[in-house]
């Protein structure tokens, strides 16, 4: 008997099967799992992927307009409407408002790292949500948390068999401007809403634009400019002027924020004055008459040397001239002196029927009238001259003499980037500063050289929603994926 037992107890055979009762359901449990996992992933990839679209979607419309909302909210329903979804067993499910929640924000945190809520408010309970349309930037997109039911049977082990999952995505709008000279300008005004107000009509203010030249230390202040690094790289001094010469700049800058040139630039004169029919002889603007071409428009108040000959100029009139030619003149409060912010910004007042005699005798004002009002800007009057070349005219011929072959009207437009100097402290170069607006400034005289680099034009449009809309061809919208 007892060896019996004992050779009962030694028997090996069958031992196999015992293992592959035993190992049989932990194989398949894991084979399960890993399904299970796939499947996850696969819906999660599908789902992050909804969200990014959405956010996209949502945020391709915050332009900062009144009804910017209003529209990324009819984006969202418009793919709401032509998508569905079949989620793990459960049937065919059309997409509704419920499936998200949108929410619009003025701005995110700085790191990725820092969580944001489907509310927007973040790990450090700072709420970056709103309902302004103005100061919507940002899209987020929360998809719901839906049920995923699993293969794995995961009550026989006390849990459920149902798995949670939900994505976010968090796209933002961006307002770029391209083929734009890289100038920036300080805002002469108080606010950007006091810029707005002051070039809504039809009377332009005048800006005398200033370089700042004391050195990597000096602080900017109300109608200083200052160069702006290109977004290729820095350049030489030659190609920046260069930039300011072409008639469609190679740059493109963000109004999310703009980085200033560093480093001690000369006047870039030479280039803004190609517009003027004036040209350089040392640069490489006269070597092709198609290069750089001047404005319709260069009338300035000077004589022609030379005109259609190599060696063509200009040249200020002399005394016994002075009354037959006259540039559109400055404000009548730059010669008085009473100009305000530190006498750099004008209020639109300018002696129209003085230039327009000087220039056009006894032309009948009417059609001027009817095209500009009762106190035309500088910039309407040039475009009236340049639409009407019959005009009768005086000493100065309003087309140019030097080099025929001209570009449209916006020529003399210098297009630059509106900041404010003294709230970011704005002293040299290499900041990196958020841009208010973009402007589109008429140059109303040949850009001065050294020592004392001034500008003089009229603030004709902005970028914001209250401008004209004439910057918008220079405009590039696009939406991009931020969390």
């Amino acid at each position: 008997m007892l060896g019996t037992i004992r050779a009962f107890w030694n028997d090996q055979r069958g031992v196999a099967m015992l293992f592959a009762a035993i190992m049989v359901p932990v194989l398949v449990g894991f084979a399960l799992l890993a399904i299970d996992m796939s499947r996850a992933n696969s819906l999660h990839n599908d789902m992050q992927k909804g969200a990014d679209a959405f956010a996209l979607a949502a945020a391709a419309e915050l332009d900062g307009n009144t009804d910017a909302i209003t529209r990324a909210n009819r984006a969202r329903d418009n793919l709401l409407k032509t998508n569905a979804t079949k989620f793990s067993t459960a049937d065919y499910h059309k997409l509704v408002p419920a499936d998200l929640t949108v929410t619009y924000l003025s701005g995110i945190p700085a790191s990725d790292s820092i969580g944001l809520n489907a509310a927007g408010v973040d790990e450090n309970g700072v709420n970056w949500s709103t309902t302004d349309p103005k100061a919507a930037r940002f899209a987020e997109v929360t998809v719901n948390s839906t049920a995923f039911a699993t293969i794995f049977p995961a009550s026989f082990v006390g849990s459920n068999d149902t798995m949670n999952l939900q994505t976010q995505a968090v796209a933002g709008f961006n307002n770029a401007l391209c083929q734009f000279t890289p100038m920036f300008i300080c805002n002469p005004y108080t606010s950007i809403g006091a810029l707005q107000t002051a070039v809504s009509g039809t009377t332009k203010p005048m800006i005398w634009l200033k370089e700042q030249t004391g050195g990597s230390s000096a602080q900017y202040g109300p109608g200083n400019y200052g160069f702006l690094s290109s977004p290729q790289g820095d350049k030489s001094t030659a190609t920046l002027t260069e930039m300011f010469a072409v008639t469609s700049p190679p740059a493109c800058y963000s109004q999310n924020g703009v980085k200033t040139r560093p480093g001690n630039i000369p006047p870039v004169n030479a280039g803004i004055n190609t517009r003027f029919d004036i040209y350089d002889n040392g640069g490489p603007y006269k070597t092709d008459p198609t290069l750089n071409p001047p404005a319709p428009n260069v009338r300035k108040g000077m004589v022609v040397k030379n005109a259609g000959k190599s060696n063509c100029s200009y040249d200020a009139p002399n005394s016994g001239q002075a009354n037959n030619y006259k540039a559109l003149p400055r404000d009548n409060c730059f010669t008085s002196g009473s100009c305000s912010q530190a006498g750099v910004l004008g209020d639109g007042s300018w002696d129209f029927a003085g230039y327009w005699t000087v220039n056009h005798g006894n032309a009948s004002t009417a059609g001027v009238i009817t095209s500009c009002g009762a106190n035309p800007s500088r910039y309407c009057v040039y475009k009236f001259e340049t639409a009407n070349p019959t005009l009768k005219s005086g000493q100065e011929a309003t087309a140019p003499q030097c080099n025929t072959t001209t570009q449209g009207a916006d020529r003399r437009l210098l297009y630059v980037a509106i900041i404010d100097c003294v709230a970011n402290t704005v002293q040299g170069g290499g900041q990196t500063l958020p841009v208010q607006a973009f402007a589109s400034v008429f140059v109303t005289e040949p850009a001065g050289g050294a020592p004392n680099a001034d500008i003089y034009g009229e603030i004709e449009d902005i970028s914001t929603v209250v401008g004209q809309n004439t910057l918008k061809k220079l405009q590039r919208n696009e939406a991009q994926l931020y969390r």
